[in-house]
């Protein structure tokens, strides 16, 4: 089962939760101390205030037993209505329950023999502070625990502050990723349109700089594949119009043969015609299918050392014959002596004749066809023919796109797959094609390949 990634309102809206909790939380732990601290010290000064102001009142209280019984009994009602224990020193009730531990613990006894003590206890995880004085009628000792008063009312605000950061801390997050991600979202509606061949979506660029720039490369993917879509839309119709004239010569010759009415001498200027039109359908399918293992991942190349040099001479015996029959003059340029290149063999013949076969196709008689090859890897193929105007060098390689504007202008080969088929292989080799005026007055293409070491 696949899990459902995370929205990007929620990550947000957690981080604004984090963020908050860390931040309150760092507040609240520093606040808590420094109050803690604070009401420690001010409530241990009361404390002893206290204590001080009930010894006076017991040495300087008055006459009669019974008044000064009552007064200390109005005292012990005002500091127990203030949260504050009045322990008589040595009494049993002196040693019980925390207060008698915190007694303990804080040395209180010592007031017995006439020394104030000040003191403090853990007990049970509550602080008690200790105040113990001596008097004439006994020693006594003042016990408060430091969670009682504003130091616990401080706690539970300090509690509520952090509850209602966390809140706040959510709403904002919620708010804030919803925002956030509402851009996001219809970048992502817009790239499902895409996918259900829509081709006029666009993808409003505003927002952050990261989300616009997110929908700035959709709307150009989007434009990408309506040109894409275009040419190979094209492409397709000028294929089909490529097959479609050879079809027709072969099925009319062929059903005249079958029906008889072509006979005698006829048969076999009508054989020809059939053979040459297969052979025309032959190499537009062989183009075409290696345009489409180019475009694979797994498409064989078998680089060897190559002598660039031997290479041209040997095609242009082959390609001699082929001018001579359309009356142009084939030259070869080579060094005299090898120029070994990084290269597979089999494919850069490939390339060398279909560019030397896409130059003979519009050379016209009498013009010069040349194959060169120069130190440093480089190989090429110069024509006398019309040549190509500036807009179409920058389209020269690109499927079709010269078929299509000289067809019926000019011979144009088959499809208009062969400089795109050439320009593939000799990028898949590691090399570089290019298209410039001739100096012979047609186009020149120059591959550039990988040079060996000198040994």
């Amino acid at each position: 089962m696949t899990r459902r990634p995370v929205s990007l309102a929620w990550r947000v809206t957690a981080a604004c939760l984090l963020v908050a909790l860390a931040a309150v939380g760092v507040a609240a732990v520093v606040s808590l101390q420094l109050v803690t601290m604070t009401a420690r010290q001010v409530t241990r000064g009361t404390l002893a205030q206290q204590a001080d102001v009930v010894a006076a009142q017991l040495v300087e209280g008055p006459a009669t037993p019974s008044g000064g019984v009552a007064g200390m009994r109005r005292v012990v009602d005002v500091l127990r209505a203030q949260e504050v224990a009045v322990v008589r020193l040595g009494t049993p009730r002196a040693g019980n329950g925390p207060v008698g531990l915190a007694l303990t613990r804080a040395r209180a006894d010592r007031a017995r023999t006439g020394t104030p003590v000040s003191g403090a206890a853990d007990v049970g995880g509550k602080v008690y502070l200790v105040e113990a004085r001596p008097s004439p009628a006994g020693a006594f000792a003042l016990v408060r625990s430091v969670d009682s008063g504003p130091v616990g009312a401080l706690r539970r605000n300090v509690g509520l502050a952090v509850g209602v950061g966390v809140v706040v801390a959510v709403l904002v997050g919620a708010v804030v990723g919803r925002m956030s991600g509402r851009p996001l979202r219809t970048v992502a509606a817009a790239a499902h349109r895409l996918r259900g061949r829509e081709r006029d979506v666009r993808v409003p660029v505003r927002g952050p700089a990261e989300v616009a720039e997110v929908a700035g490369a959709v709307n150009e993917l989007a434009d990408a594949l309506a040109r894409s879509e275009d040419r190979q839309r094209r492409f397709l119709l000028s294929v089909s119009h490529e097959l479609r004239t050879p079809l027709t010569a072969v099925r009319g010759f062929g059903e005249s043969l079958a029906d008889g009415v072509v006979t005698g001498p006829d048969v076999r200027p009508a054989g020809a015609t059939i053979v040459r039109e297969a052979g025309r359908l032959d190499r537009l399918v062989t183009d075409l299918m290696e345009l489409a293992r180019l475009e694979a991942d797994d498409f064989a190349v078998d680089p060897a050392e190559v002598d660039l040099a031997a290479l041209v001479t040997e095609a242009g015996q082959a390609w001699e014959l082929r001018g001579r029959d359309t009356g142009v003059v084939l030259h070869v340029e080579t060094p005299d002596h090898p120029v070994p290149v990084r290269a597979d063999p089999r494919r850069l013949r490939q390339v060398l004749d279909g560019l030397a076969e896409n130059a003979l196709r519009v050379t016209p008689a009498g013009a010069p066809l040349v194959l060169a090859a120069r130190d440093g890897g480089v190989l090429q193929v110069r024509d006398g023919g019309p040549g190509l105007s500036d807009e179409d060098y920058a389209v020269v390689f690109e499927r079709g796109a010269l078929h299509d504007r000289y067809r019926g202008h000019r011979p144009t080969g088959t499809g208009g797959v062969g400089l795109a088929l050439a320009h593939g292989l000799v990028t898949r080799m590691g090399g570089t094609i290019s298209a410039a005026p001739a100096p012979e007055g047609g186009v020149a293409f120059t591959v550039t390949l990988a040079g060996l070491m000198p040994r």
